[in-house]
């Protein structure tokens, strides 16, 4: 029996093949009548320094990483006509990346983008290739970050 309202998530980052992966999920999200999470995760070791001042880091980096998440929910927004599901975390990607699929049932996918200017595809790929993906309960979707979007579009 297929899954209602599955949710397909994509990692917020700095790299550029994450909005192929954005618009891999969105158009999957439309395909099959589903819903795009975004997470974004920061790290805390920096803010560990004097009580005050890591808090005002912490707060800082939240905010800036609330700022990044709007833009790339605006852009899902309007791909799909709904706005995203979205998910802070702190700490380390990769650990905090499985948690959240563990804790959220809804998440049916992970949808990565993968770099293909280097000679990995990148450290989360990498990881979840190696050891992150027994960990994972879910597939893992690696879309190239070489594609265009009407080359990404054509596969919905």
């Amino acid at each position: 029996m297929a899954k209602k309202n599955p949710l397909f998530l994509v990692v917020v980052d700095e790299s550029e093949e994450m909005h192929q992966a954005l618009r891999f999920a969105c158009g999957r999200a439309n395909a099959v009548g589903g819903k795009v999470g975004l997470m974004h995760c920061f790290a805390t070791e920096d803010f560990e320094y004097w009580a005050g001042v890591g808090e005002i880091m912490r707060a800082e980096a939240r905010e800036e990483a609330e700022a990044k998440m709007a833009i790339h929910a605006d852009y899902a927004r309007n791909l799909t006509g709904e706005m995203p599901v979205l998910y802070v975390r702190e700490g380390d990607a990769r650990e905090e990346l499985l948690t959240l699929i563990d804790e959220e049932k809804q998440i049916s996918l992970l949808v990565l983008g993968a770099d293909t200017q280097s000679e990995t595809a990148g450290p989360l790929i990498s990881f979840l290739m190696a050891k992150g993906a027994s960990k994972c309960r879910v597939p893992i979707t690696v879309v190239p970050g070489n594609l265009t979007d009407e080359q990404i579009d054509a596969l919905f």
